[in-house]
């Protein structure tokens, strides 16, 4: 029995594309560069400074598939361009010619969120159905194009984790037309919550009043009908801190002081906090995560051993593979070599 070809993709924000190695590259299968932004119902990357970096890459790794990432936190204009037809024709012919100016192989969009404006965009409870119609509408242009060249160009989303996003969606019509559905598995608790637990965790542990995990979301997405070998997890390469934390049970699951605001990314974990500067390492078994504590301040994060579980994890249930956010998060390249060993080796 021949072994499945696991997808290990990772985020790269423009500015971090002239830092990525060959060896790193040689471990990622898929490539997405963040953001595109949507313009005038169109998509542009006129804003974006290093694409010229991307024919070097295709040349050296001809087997990687690099993908345009469109949107991100607080990027709007979907809503406005998915509401017509004219508005989704425009947005599909604006994607075939970023495919054709630029060595890209496909387009991620990262629309945050249908439906939902908390990110200070448009929104319309009309997202849910025209969400669904752009993205069958880029794919029928992708699949005409691909026609003329003899070649698939590949579709995807990221997608928010929680029950919300299959509740702006109609996630069993969208699947049809995207090739993988990148589950933003992080986050999952942090920016709006003052009560600390972990932001990556693979499961949910007892005594968490939040019940989302990669787990559950997993189940979520394939009850709403993705199937699961469409389904690509995350991983963070950056940390959630609480700050003003009990110092009880660890800190886990106590009511905070602030909200779970963006941490230290995992360069600056390696180096100044892991076992550090007062913080201790405690190890969560039935959340499959690693938090520090120093009394006062939690931090939540992902590190080789957890992906490793995330891993085993996409192998047992035959998921499509594992992604992360963001590159140049982690200067150690230790994490992205333990997807390499969990899913590529």
């Amino acid at each position: 029995m021949t072994k499945p070809n696991y997808i290990v993709a990772g985020y790269a924000v423009d500015a971090k594309l002239p830092d990525m190695t060959k060896e790193d590259l040689v471990k990622l299968t898929h490539l997405n560069v963040a953001f595109g932004h949507v313009v005038d119902h169109r998509i542009s990357t006129d804003h974006l400074r290093n694409l010229g970096l991307l024919q070097e890459i295709k040349r050296e790794h001809p087997e990687l598939c690099i993908l345009l990432s469109v949107g991100g936190w607080s990027a709007g204009g979907f809503s406005e361009a998915a509401a017509t037809e004219a508005g989704r024709a425009s947005m599909a012919e604006s994607a075939v010619r970023v495919l054709t100016e630029h060595p890209f192989d496909g387009i991620d969009l990262d629309w945050e969120y249908p439906c939902y404006g908390e990110a200070e965009i448009a929104s319309s409870p009309d997202d849910k159905t025209n969400f669904t119609l752009l993205l069958k509408t880029i794919r029928e242009a992708l699949d005409r194009k691909g026609a003329q060249d003899g070649r698939h160009y590949l579709l995807t989303i990221a997608a928010g984790a929680d029950q919300y996003y299959v509740d702006g969606t109609e996630m069993d019509e969208v699947q049809k037309y995207l090739d993988f559905v990148q589950l933003m598995t992080y986050d999952m608790r942090g920016g709006f919550q003052v009560l600390t637990g972990h932001h990556t965790n693979l499961y949910t542990p007892t005594g968490d009043l939040f019940r989302i995990s990669t787990d559950a979301s997993v189940k979520m997405f394939m009850r709403a009908g993705v199937p699961k070998d469409k389904i690509v997890i995350g991983a963070a390469f950056y940390s959630r801190v609480w700050h003003q934390v009990p110092d009880r049970n660890h800190g886990l699951h106590q009511m905070a002081g602030t909200t779970g605001g963006y941490g230290p990314d995992f360069t600056t974990l390696a180096k100044d906090y892991i076992n550090k500067n007062g913080y201790t390492r405690f190890w969560d078994e039935e959340a499959r995560a690693p938090y520090l504590f120093n009394g006062s301040s939690l931090i939540s994060y992902d590190d080789e051993e957890s992906i490793g579980h995330k891993c085993e994890y996409v192998k047992d249930n035959d998921l499509a593979g594992i992604m992360f956010w963001e590159y140049g998060c982690d200067e150690t390249h230790r994490l992205l070599d333990a997807m390499h060993r969990g899913l590529r080796n």
